[in-house]
């Protein structure tokens, strides 16, 4: 009889086996159909603008020289990413732009793509395989030989604006400007701008050619005009990673300092005391609960923006983590160690120096290192709330639709910060608790 029952429940045991394991995946594919219907995978594919897509892709790794005529004032103007700080000096323009400025100018995006600024603020367009087209304003609207209802994909007109947006450039006509867009290859004026004597100037004649500003040295005036470039602002920026990274360091190191005394409370080997545990460990929770962000917003109503707005945002979100870690070590420290140093009449403070702390120390350290890691990433997002580190210059780029390539530059700062911490932290775990060969 009871090898009839140990064979039975065998059975059940088995039949339960093979109901999970068709059970499981069951739910699974469930889930996955429901997440692509209710999340309109379909929808999201048609709605999909690759164009945009590429556009944006280009402009990260290129650069757009602008010409651009004010209808009101009549004037033409020629810049690099259409910024003040950009533009060509007096009486200079790109060698692709001909013609006299107070009759017509010829822009030649290439490709045989030309745009020409006509007389009484008029447009005309020379588009390859297409032919002209032509524009210009009649009261506020814009009138063009295209037909509205029949456009080319790389056309877009309404009522005040035309727009043309080819592979070899881009040409814009509204009320009050008409614009050429010329795009090239690279980051230009990342070192120097138009109007720097060093801009166009090679290293090797910048080392050791002649002096080209008479009023410095070669080496100090480029250095000058580097570091103080009005248009990528490389010592903004510089001092923007500095705070990032102050704001990491501080908001994490000062998180270790209070969660290590919590984490003694929030320990069931060094807190008998159930309620006190209790309470604790519930503060933690709730701490690890609210998003660091939640916090940033919390924070920089109550005192302002700011870096230490931010530092205390981590500082707040670490320690509930930290909190929860330590006590967890704590919780698995060996008892005879402790025992051993109690044995030599320490007193209570003297047996968590000598017997608990250094069998601790080395978790701690390794999760303080990694969480230090992290924390620089999130400094970048809280920074840009609290208006601190390369996290506001990020965003206000990004806001501003302003240069993709200088998102894209922020980008990568962002990351090679982010490694450089993890090679700091490899490095100093490694020298304060070693490495196994």
């Amino acid at each position: 009889m009871a090898t009839v029952d140990m064979f039975q429940n065998a059975d059940r045991m088995f039949a339960r086996k093979r109901w999970f394991g068709f059970a499981i995946p069951a739910v699974i594919f469930t889930y996955l159909v429901y997440v692509f219907f209710a999340f309109d995978i379909l929808g999201l594919a048609e709605r999909a603008r690759m164009d945009n897509a590429r556009v944006l892709v280009s402009d990260m790794y290129s650069h757009k020289v602008q010409v651009t005529r004010d209808t009101r004032k009549g004037t033409i103007a020629y810049s690099v990413e259409g910024e003040r700080k950009g533009a060509y000096p007096e009486g200079q323009r790109p060698d692709w732009v001909s013609g006299d400025e107070a009759d017509t100018i010829s822009v030649d995006l290439g490709g045989g793509l030309v745009a020409h600024f006509l007389p009484d603020n008029a447009l005309r367009v020379d588009v390859p395989g297409f032919g002209e087209i032509t524009a210009r304003m009649e009261g506020r609207a814009v009138t063009t030989n295209l037909d509205p209802e029949n456009l080319p994909e790389w056309a877009s007109l309404s009522r005040t604006r035309l727009d043309l947006t080819l592979p070899d450039g881009r040409v814009t006509f509204t009320r009050n400007k008409t614009e050429a867009f010329n795009f090239f290859f690279g980051w230009e004026l990342f070192f120097y701008t138009l109007d720097s004597p060093y801009h166009a100037k090679g290293l090797f004649s910048i080392l050791f050619g002649e002096q080209i500003d008479p009023t410095r040295s070669n080496i100090a005036g480029a250095w000058h005009d580097f570091w103080h470039n009005p248009m990528w602002r490389h010592s903004e920026v510089a001092w923007a990673i500095f705070e990032t990274l102050l704001m990491a360091f501080l908001g994490t190191m000062g998180a270790a300092m209070v969660a290590l005394p919590i984490a003694f409370l929030a320990a069931k080997n060094f807190t008998p005391l159930a309620p006190i545990r209790f309470a604790v460990r519930r503060v933690l929770d709730f701490i690890r609960g609210v998003d660091s962000l939640i916090f940033t917003i919390i924070l920089s109503r109550a005192f302002g923006p700011g870096v230490l707005t931010g530092t205390l945002a981590i500082l707040i979100t670490d320690t509930g983590t930290f909190g929860k870690m330590f006590s967890e070590a704590l919780e698995n420290v060996d008892k005879k160690q402790i025992e051993g140093v109690e044995s030599t009449g320490a007193k209570t403070l003297q047996r968590y120096r000598f017997g608990v702390i250094p069998q601790v120390t080395p978790i701690f350290l390794s999760q303080v290192l990694f969480s230090l890691e992290s924390s620089t990433r999130s400094a970048t997002i809280i920074g840009a709330i609290t208006g601190g580190g390369i996290g506001l210059l990020l965003t206000q780029a990004i806001y501003t639709q302003k240069d993709w390539e200088e998102v894209t530059y922020y980008i990568i700062l962002v990351i090679l910060l982010v490694m450089l911490m993890d090679q700091f932290s490899g490095w100093v775990r490694a020298k304060l608790i070693g490495k196994k060969t």
